[in-house]
């Protein structure tokens, strides 16, 4: 049967055409006069000059300031900052960093940089002085915006070795560095669309990954890659054009742009950002109340805080649809959520060098655990080791079909063909992830290659059993891992956060020794509990099983 394909409401359907199911379930996305396609000035300064009134964002500041900011005075912000920084000396191509938390001049600046098309390099401010220093070398950084607030020094004392030429700060009284504020209220709010403006496949961002284990790859997406975060955001989020979204990520991670930006301005709705300097969960529901936020997506970290609480003292009436993504989300706490809200959380899955592969869409029925069905914006199969197709209930690795190349699929490394070679290659771009498919087309993340356990001749997935063990009311967060046996060659360790009002102890290891015993397969059982006050993590807050790995199977040899 043809799919019948039909423009998309709103400012999308000039480039957007999707085709749903019998179930209303999207099956099919096309892209149309997006050959030259700039999200600045297709999207925000469409909206600004044709609804100008319309909200785009709501901004607190960490002191609470409100700010709220029409696409009137995005269009403008983002147009003085153009003149501001082509002033300085910003070009078309140059690279440059933005260091700025969730400070709303983020916004501002990365319109702005597009509209130029110089290259955004958004970056988190809590990395260290060297850190900056290999970024700036590595991604031939010709500028930086940086923010004012505490963890500028590590950044100061990084650019003005001399590496980067032009220096900006939401700050004042900096030697050498330009005040972001002042400086921009000098300049017109009218910026003319350049005749060679860069549009459709130019480079128009490039993200450090996280680099948990080498030097950070820098990851290269065109002036496509915003349309690619429509399905992010309308069908994954469900944003409500006449409501408020809340994400939770620092503007320096790649999660900031699939919620805090493009997908949502392209269903022409407004986002709510609070500029904290440290996470508190029952600030976060607080905020959800006061302000009627009506979607919300975070990373698991922060539904396994949020289920410890005591929710019902909070009213989040208002929500009307949850997301998760950055990491698997445990059955357990999904389900938990889920009992204190009514709400499912619909998790998805994804990658600094995609945009949502595979998610819990519009119209699917959820399953606590499942990342959903691919994409239709991606080809998704599942491989074994010999690039062969692995079949329904078995493990593969997630791989995306390139003879197509989607729009929101990475262009490559930075000055890195052999990193790119490696993971793209034979017609596929492999995730490094795996999963399996169930008998009704949902996948199951199961981890990174590398984080597979073999145990008395069975392949463990780390997830299945940490599901298990988040159940025990007392465990905040647990990480499974393999250490080396003499006899089996490995065998299952937890490393284990408890709950403030439980002491770690061995009358709780017995404890939770007889529950794994009861509820756990004999040959995934762990043998060894090791109780931390935290687990490693990115900065990104991502778990690092690699790291508890490491130092267990070195500390060995």
């Amino acid at each position: 049967m043809e799919k019948k394909l039909m423009p998309e409401d709103g400012i999308a359907g000039k480039f957007i055409s999707t085709c749903k199911d019998e179930n209303g379930i999207l099956n099919a996305i096309e892209f149309h006069n997006h050959e030259n396609f700039n999200f600045a000035y297709d999207i925000v300064d469409v909206l600004g000059k044709e609804q100008p009134d319309r909200l785009a964002m709501l901004h607190l500041s960490n002191e609470k300031e409100e700010r709220r900011f029409t696409f009137k005075d995005i269009m403008e912000g983002s147009s003085k900052a153009a003149n501001m920084f082509v002033n300085l000396g910003i070009k078309k191509g140059d690279r440059v960093m933005l260091v700025l938390k969730r400070h709303y001049q983020f916004w501002y600046s990365i319109i702005a940089l597009h509209k130029i098309g110089a290259i955004a390099i958004p970056t988190t401010h809590l990395l260290v002085q060297h850190d900056f220093e290999y970024r700036f070398k590595a991604g031939n950084v010709t500028a930086i915006v940086a923010t004012g607030d505490n963890g500028i020094p590590e950044i100061v004392d990084a650019a003005d070795k001399g590496t980067v030429k032009i220096k900006i700060t939401t700050g004042s009284g900096r030697e050498g560095w330009h005040n972001f504020n002042e400086e921009l209220e000098k300049c017109s709010a009218e910026f003319p669309k350049p005749a060679d403006y860069s549009c459709g496949k130019d480079p128009m961002l490039m993200f450090f990954t996280s680099g948990t284990t080498t030097y950070p790859k820098i990851t290269v997406h065109n002036y496509l890659y915003p349309l690619g975060h429509f399905i992010t955001a309308k069908y994954w989020n469900r944003v409500n054009r006449d409501g408020i979204h809340l994400t939770i990520s620092d503007t320096g991670w790649g999660k900031a742009l699939w919620g805090k930006l493009y997908g949502q301005w392209l269903c022409e709705a407004a986002i709510f950002t609070f500029d904290f300097n440290s996470f508190s969960a029952k600030e976060i529901l607080q905020l959800i109340e006061q302000y009627h936020i009506t979607t919300f997506c975070a990373p698991p970290t922060v539904y396994r805080v949020m289920i410890r609480l005591n929710m019902k003292k909070y009213d989040l009436s208002s929500l009307e649809y949850v997301t998760t993504a950055g990491e698997a989300m445990n059955a357990e706490v999904s389900c938990k959520f889920t009992e204190a809200t009514g709400l499912p959380v619909m998790e998805g899955f994804g990658q600094t060098e995609t945009t949502l592969i595979i998610g819990t869409l519009d119209g699917m029925t959820q399953k606590p655990g499942s990342m959903g069905k691919p994409n239709p914006l991606y080809k998704v199969q599942l491989h074994n080791q010999d690039g062969s197709e692995v079949k329904r209930g078995e493990i593969g690795e997630v791989v995306i079909d390139t003879s197509a190349i989607p729009n929101g699929l990475f262009c490559g490394y930075y000055n890195d063909e052999e990193r790119t070679n490696m993971v793209w290659y034979d017609g596929f771009y492999h995730t490094g992830d795996t999963a399996y498919e169930d008998k009704d087309g949902y996948f199951w993340y199961v981890g990174r290659v590398d984080d597979m356990i073999k145990s008395s001749g069975y392949r463990v997935s780390p997830l299945e059993i940490e599901d298990e063990i988040m159940k025990l009311p007392y465990v905040l967060e647990c990480a499974v891992t393999s250490v080396p046996n003499p006899i089996r060659g490995q065998e299952i360790k937890a490393t284990v956060v408890l709950t403030e009002d439980k002491q770690p102890s061995e009358e709780c290891k017995e404890e939770m020794f007889s529950f794994f015993k009861k509820n756990i397969a004999d040959y995934k059982l762990p043998k060894i509990i090791d109780f931390v006050k935290e687990l490693p993590k990115t900065i990104s807050g991502k778990i690092r099983r690699a790291a508890i790995k490491d130092a267990d199977w070195n500390d060995k040899k």
